[in-house]
């Protein structure tokens, strides 16, 4: 890259970051400050713990769309559902509106990027429809449960290590809920072993990507492990064309090689996401189980008592401590959410945790049953064309990783010390010391 191309692209990435980060940060502060509590909301789930559902609970209050300065926030079930089922609104920032828009398009980053096109989560039909055609086939519950076995598997080598290590602490994050499912995720994708450590830094350092107010050191750092990461894909899908084996990105490479379903970008943006979002949304799913579980010994002794509960358990943990927080959609013309009006243009938060918790769905919200009968209304995983696609495989792991964890060490005790991640929108632990 030449001296200019490298000046411009640091210029790109100022102006993306400014857009993306820096001013929202801002404007959220100074709303907060104001008592804003949409802007309140999102800033109390960079700093993790309980603050985050009661600032909810408070926007709740106020009905179940709220209108604020950062604009129109939704936490009944009802209203989540519908912003995320209608065609009246779509993903992605409104690059075809204004100056603005135009600005965002021409400093957006020229590497894979989980909320840029072609991102299956930023893209509508017919381009969405194209991609998630060639994947939903492999993480169809039939062909999740085919893997069950083998995520046991897994799953009793990872326990077996942490039982070496006993009767010193071990990071649950570090040893055993990112490790399942990168290996996993590695597995249906054909990584080789060799390669697996790499995607698992690739992972953790990037997964940054899919939140908003990054500091700019940061922001450097996640666009450089993307960087990377696009470097190493593009390596990895050439291997597989000379040696194709029994995985997914050797049937999307064969599927986009002879049909010309998708171009390399796409094909590059479809597999990275799937390799990415495999594993890092469930690390938190299996982090907030292990807290909750352990911070209710009553759940876990019906548990053990009627193991036919584990997969019910995995549902409650995805509604009680859901890893998305929130998500936000478009409005494509004026509509009506609720009794709202909403005006085309505008973007309006879904609060995924707060439909979790509404009181006309669920009863007693806040408890956390492992029996919960409806616990699966949740929404965790998004709803409509944009429904989670890892959905099936992150609730078997889900349920084989807490089960076996658990079986295992029914007497595991978390230590002091455990962090919260400090992203906005994914809710997750960074550090969960514990003594088995």
């Amino acid at each position: 890259m030449t001296i200019a191309a490298a000046a411009g692209e640091e210029v790109r990435s100022g102006v993306h970051w400014a857009i993306g980060h820096g001013l929202p940060v801002v404007l959220l502060r100074r709303a907060a400050a104001r008592g804003d509590l949409h802007a309140r909301m999102i800033l109390a789930g960079a700093a993790g713990g309980e603050g985050v559902f009661d600032a909810i609970e408070e926007i709740r209050a106020a009905g179940p769309v709220l209108t604020s300065r950062v604009g129109a926030v939704a936490t009944s079930h009802a209203a989540v559902r519908q912003v995320l089922t209608s065609d009246d609104f779509r993903t992605g920032f409104p690059t075809g509106l204004g100056m603005l828009g135009k600005v965002v398009a021409w400093s957006a980053p020229r590497v894979l990027h989980p909320v840029e096109p072609p991102s299956l989560l930023v893209t509508e039909p017919p381009d969405h429809t194209r991609y998630r055609k060639l994947v939903i086939r492999v993480f169809s519950p039939r062909a999740v449960q085919r893997l069950r076995s083998r995520t046991e598997e897994i799953a009793a080598e990872l326990l077996d290590e942490i039982a070496r290590r006993a009767p010193g602490p071990v990071d649950l994050v570090e040893a055993y809920c990112a490790l399942l499912p990168v290996k996993v995720i590695a597995e249906i994708l054909g990584v080789p072993e060799s390669e697996r450590a790499r995607v698992l830094e690739f992972g953790t350092a990037a997964a940054p990507s899919l939140d908003l107010g990054l500091g700019y050191r940061r922001y450097r750092s996640v666009k450089k492990a993307l960087t990377s990461f696009d470097h190493w894909l593009g390596q990895h899908l050439d291997d597989l064309r000379r040696n194709p084996g029994d995985n997914l990105l050797s049937e999307l490479v064969a599927a986009s090689d002879e049909e010309g379903v998708l171009d390399e970008r796409e094909l590059k943006a479809t597999a990275g996401l799937v390799l990415a979002a495999g594993f890092e949304t469930t690390v938190n799913l299996l982090g907030n189980g292990i807290a909750l579980l352990h911070d209710h010994p009553d759940q876990r002794q019906r548990l053990a008592e009627d193991p036919a509960l584990w997969a019910n358990a995995v549902e409650e943990v995805l509604r009680v401590d859901p890893p998305v927080l929130l998500t936000g959609r478009m409005a494509l013309r004026d509509t009506a959410v609720g009794e709202r009006r909403v005006a085309g243009g505008s973007m309006v938060t879904t609060i995924l945790a707060g439909a979790n918790r509404d009181p006309e769905v669920f009863a007693d919200p806040a408890a956390f049953d492992v029996g919960r009968e409806n616990a699966r209304d949740h929404i965790s995983f998004s709803a409509g064309r944009h429904h989670c696609l890892g959905a099936s495989l992150a609730r078997m792991e889900g349920e084989v990783g807490l089960r076996m964890l658990w079986e295992r060490f029914p007497d595991l005790v978390l230590l002091p010390g455990a962090e919260r991640r400090t992203t906005r929108i994914l809710r997750g632990f960074e550090t969960l010391p514990a003594q088995v």
